[in-house]
């Protein structure tokens, strides 16, 4: 990605996240970018095709990051916990995506229908994970699909968190005492 391209994906997810999509205007992110409407439409063609992008963007590190990690290890537990610490790392340090994600995934309009067939998709590569480890006799007795939503509901609350202390969190202490109230009654 350009210079130009990666300021006006940078400065678009910062205003989706602070004012909303429907609030954040072309307008407003071709003047705080510094660029021509032109410029803007040379590398997207609308705001929706921006918004598309940064969410795929978003989706993609997270899937590539969780695949990576967890191909790594042997266990379905080690996989889980990597995937909790990898959610964790990337809900703070990717703050304004997750907020912009999960404040899309409620309604009916493309983009939220959009959001939400990204989440459900991430939630069923955790689902896959649990299922190979009740499969393999690793787990207890889960159902697939509330361990993966909470997995992945559990460490997104890392941000609600952050925002009510408005504390740096260290993210060892989190990782514990998620692994602990997530896993602890599922490992064999």
């Amino acid at each position: 990605m350009n210079k130009t391209k990666r300021k006006i994906f940078e400065t678009s997810m910062a205003l989706f996240a602070k004012k909303g999509y429907e609030a954040t205007s072309i307008e407003e992110i071709t003047s705080v970018v510094g660029v021509a409407k032109g410029t803007l439409y040379y590398h997207f063609s609308s705001k929706d095709e921006i918004f598309n992008f940064l969410v795929e963007e978003g989706i993609n590190l997270l899937k590539n990051s969780i695949i990576i990690k967890t191909s790594k290890v042997d266990n379905v537990v080690d996989k889980l916990k990597a995937i909790i610490l990898i959610q964790i790392k990337i809900m703070l340090k990717y703050e304004d995506f997750i907020t912009i994600l999960l404040s899309q995934i409620w309604g009916n309009e493309a983009r939220n229908i959009a959001c939400k067939n990204y989440v459900f998709d991430y939630i069923n590569i955790i689902e896959n994970i649990i299922q190979d480890g009740l499969n393999n006799g690793e787990l207890k007795d889960v159902d697939p699909q509330i361990l993966a939503s909470s997995i992945f509901g559990f460490t997104c609350s890392s941000l609600l968190y952050k925002i009510k202390t408005q504390e740096q969190l260290d993210i060892q202490t989190l990782y514990n005492e998620y692994v602990n109230v997530l896993l602890g009654k599922y490992f064999k």
